[in-house]
């Protein structure tokens, strides 16, 4: 039994049922969304920015977003009691997740501590699709070369100049120096950091040009794949068709043979 199981967050197994694979696939966006609602939610109560009434129905939208992927998926997948036990997690979270209860039990903060685990629960699912996507086309590997560009950088300028005060300060401007964007609220004064700005700048330009060509490669390498994809499926078409021809021929041949003899 994988992992995957044993943490009741399989999903739909890649034998399934072409329709159970798509709407899995469908419904893993949306429904992370739906579980990075729930910590800013529980933020906005914890500041008092969101009202109570709203905060309750907000409760049994997300609580019935997973109901229904629950009972979407298992309606449509072959074998029901193997997806529901592979997503545990789903029935216990749909279960102890009702919004109901939590007026009328006294453990309100451990039912409620439940839409944590759907977000852990949805991140693990997810993590496969998330490296498939940033694997294509070295989009990971630019991300991470900016990310570190500009922690680094915002490290640096912070030591070089002393108008630029704390490390977040710092990695703000970087940011927004390597993006061309440049609010200028944070800018260096002295003559080093001005000189490691105008490296930074010149380095901004050509990571931003290379995470662009990336992006663009991979919205439009799924168009190139699948054209490929057709491709090779006509030429074994025609070499079918072309054997299948060869054949025929071959025994029209050994016929006019035998009528001859």
């Amino acid at each position: 039994m994988k992992i995957v199981h044993l943490l009741g967050i399989a999903g739909v197994e890649s034998h399934e049922q072409p329709a159970a694979r798509l709407w899995g696939r469908r419904l893993e966006w949306p429904m992370m969304f739906v579980a990075l609602w729930i910590p800013l939610q529980w933020y906005l109560e914890e500041m008092q920015e969101i009202a109570p009434k709203l905060a309750s129905i907000a409760d049994w939208l997300v609580w019935l977003a997973f109901l229904t992927e629950t009972m979407l998926l298992s309606a449509l997948v072959r074998n029901k009691r193997a997806y529901l036990r592979g997503n545990w997690m789903n029935l216990v979270i749909i279960v102890g997740g009702v919004p109901l209860l939590w007026q009328f039990m006294p453990l309100v903060g451990l039912l409620r501590s439940f839409r944590l685990v759907l977000v852990v629960m949805l991140l693990a699912r997810l993590s496969k699709s998330v490296r498939i996507l940033l694997t294509r086309h070295q989009l990971g590997n630019t991300l991470a070369a900016a990310f570190i560009t500009m922690v680094m950088s915002g490290v640096i300028i912070s030591r070089l100049d002393p108008s630029i005060g704390t490390v977040w300060d710092g990695m703000w401007w970087a940011w927004t120096t390597m993006s061309t964007v440049g609010y200028g609220d944070v800018v260096p004064h002295n003559a080093a950091g001005r000189l490691f700005a105008s490296l930074l700048i010149l380095f901004g330009v050509v990571l931003l040009s290379l995470l662009t060509a990336n992006l663009a490669a991979f919205f439009i390498g799924g168009d190139v794949e699948k054209v490929e994809r057709e491709e090779k499926e006509t030429d074994r078409l025609l070499k079918d068709i072309a054997a299948r021809l060869e054949r025929i021929e071959r025994r029209l041949d050994e016929r006019q043979s035998a009528k001859d003899s």
